[in-house]
């Protein structure tokens, strides 16, 4: 089985679990890294001797031994470093959002059609356990026809620069929401406030409306006293409450309802249904670790990743309009299909 050779580009705090990661997969290895921080480089060459590392991308691009490109750098780098890569013929692994702009993010994704090279896209909630869990029960319809779901993703920090508490934490859930509700979302509100930094809102309120009436909505913060990572889904049949901080109970299925009235048109006829609450035994792993693992399969197979450059391009199309939405004051903004 040949090694597959990969070099990393940026090994900040989101970084330095790539390379972990990265670096212990078998028949995986990271020869180079690059970062412009000394003080990064300097862990590197003592934790991962391996590796050869430098201050330039230019440098690391024009190295012909590489497989593949992990991109782990600030947003507003994602596209030309990911062009740069696929344009050279290698295989592209990004960090969420895949790029600033919608534009952008389709030139990535012609590029990766053209050169044959994979674009995935880190979304990683798209390979936690507990989400693929939930997942298959809406494949197997279990919870019925989804009315809504809604998540909350705050804490105290990071607080971040070049990007604000929308785009920084509404990615993942933007992913899970399409993932889950699987239609086509037709406009996006966001309300959103900046306390901190000027310009640079710490908390957005976020609401996606979907073609079948389906809604998800956001909670996104980095200004907040409580950590918590917590998707709650409706349907027709059962609820279902993902909590990413819970240790054992990460899933639990509410066997709760609505039950549609006997008489067509009176209202109160309607009863609530109150069953059990089931816990399923998952089990769990890393899901970095898997996400990682499954992007060296693709390389190596040729299999299209899950989170590939499509996906990447509609979660970017969401943020896009939500950043309008935000900027104009909560306006809905309409969502183009791609």
């Amino acid at each position: 089985m040949p090694e597959i050779r990969l070099a990393q580009i940026g090994v900040g705090h989101w970084g330095k679990n790539l390379l972990r990661n990265f670096s212990s997969i078998p028949g995986c290895s990271v020869v180079a890294v690059c970062d412009s921080n000394s003080n990064v480089l300097e862990f590197v060459e003592h934790h991962y001797p391996q590796a050869d590392t430098s201050k330039s991308v230019d440098e690391i691009l024009s190295r012909d031994d590489l497989d593949g490109i992990v991109i782990a750098t600030e947003t507003h780098s994602h596209f030309a470093i990911a062009k740069a890569a696929l344009e050279s013929g290698r295989h592209v692994f990004v960090e969420k959002p895949m790029t600033e702009s919608a534009d952008e993010a389709q030139t990535l994704v012609s590029l990766s059609d053209e050169t044959g090279c994979h674009c995935m896209v880190g979304h990683l909630l798209l390979y936690h356990p507990a989400f693929n869990y939930v997942e298959d029960l809406i494949k197997a319809n279990s919870l019925g026809d989804i009315y809504y779901m809604y998540s909350v993703r705050v804490n105290l920090g990071i607080v971040r620069q070049q990007e604000n508490a929308l785009q920084s934490l509404a990615p993942h859930d933007l992913s899970i929401a399409l993932a889950f509700l699987n239609q086509q979302p037709s406009a996006v509100a966001v309300h959103a406030q900046a306390y901190l930094q000027p310009e640079i809102c710490d908390v957005a309120f976020s609401t996606i409306f979907f073609d079948n009436g389906a809604l998800a909505h956001l909670h996104t913060s980095w200004l907040d006293p409580h950590k918590i990572r917590k998707v709650t889904l409706v349907g027709s049949k059962k609820m279902v409450v993902i909590d990413e901080m819970s240790g054992a109970e990460k899933v639990r299925i509410y066997d709760k309802g609505v039950n549609p009235p006997g008489y067509v048109g009176f209202a109160e006829s309607m009863t609530t249904r109150v069953g059990n609450i089931s816990i399923p035994n998952i089990q769990m792993a890393e899901p970095l670790r898997v996400e990682c693992s499954h992007f060296i399969d693709c390389v190596r197979t040729g299999e299209s990743p899950r989170s590939d450059a499509r996906n990447g391009l509609s979660v970017v199309r969401l943020l896009e309009a939500a950043q309008k939405s935000l900027t104009a004051g909560g306006e809905k903004i309409p969502v183009h299909p791609i």
